[in-house]
């Protein structure tokens, strides 16, 4: 597989929303890149509550409240700030942040019914992903919304697209065969599942939903009807 170059931003979903981990470069360059992506993504990042990983940067009380605010602007939420550096932890507790990402607390044992559906973990993002833009869970992922070219989708687990899929999409990313893709209109830039690239054909006529699956060691993909499984 020939590797793409690593974006600058990097999103992943997450229980309180998305984390946001940005490049190497100095805090101005970093704050403009998100600030420019979350511009272009209007519809992406509107009403998002967003953590940022900053790494081993020394931010003061200037720095972050300014960044709170000008996102504040675009109706984008920055609850959390995590980094390496103690200064900066303490200037975002300071400033009512959260510099930790939650872990689940144990509950109370409850004994479940019998009638209860186990099911595993998934995530559903309701819009379109452009260009640019890595979305990586930790299970299953639904996009309601097209995924563009040049958006990628990483997951360990399935990966539903109910729009168009003209990105990259990698399913089973941890070596799951069962893992499958399914799109309304199923035409990737590139299509992986565990360990095996498809080789996309081009579609003639009216697009039609499709699901991608691992069968006797290739990618295959047949028509999408649910009902006939």
């Amino acid at each position: 597989m020939i590797g793409k170059p690593r974006t600058a931003l990097q999103i992943k979903g997450i229980k309180e929303g998305l984390l946001i981990t940005l490049g190497d470069s100095s805090w101005e360059e970093q704050q403009e890149t998100l600030l420019k992506n979350i511009v272009e993504q209007t519809n992406f990042f509107q009403g998002a509550r967003i953590a940022l990983e900053v790494g081993d940067l020394v931010l003061n009380a200037v720095d972050l409240s300014t960044l709170r605010d000008k996102l504040s602007d675009h109706q984008v939420s920055l609850w959390a700030v995590i980094g390496n550096s103690s200064a900066t932890e303490k200037t975002a507790q300071t400033l009512g942040l959260a510099t930790r990402l939650s872990t689940p607390k144990p509950d109370r044992t409850i004994q479940p019914l019998d009638t209860n559906l186990t099911g595993e973990s998934a995530v559903l993002v309701r819009r379109t992903l452009r260009s640019g833009f890595k979305l990586a869970y930790q299970g299953h992922v639904v996009v309601i919304g097209d995924v563009n070219p040049g958006a990628e989708v990483i997951a360990p687990g399935s990966i539903v697209v109910w729009g168009r899929l003209r990105g990259v999409v990698h399913a089973g990313a941890e070596g799951d065969d069962h893992a499958v893709v399914c799109a309304l209109d199923l035409s990737p830039m590139q299509l992986r599942i565990g360990n095996l690239i498809a080789t996309t054909p081009q579609h003639k006529g009216k697009p039609q939903p499709e699901i991608a699956f691992i069968q006797e060691g290739q990618v295959m993909a047949e028509l999408w009807n649910p009902r006939e499984k």
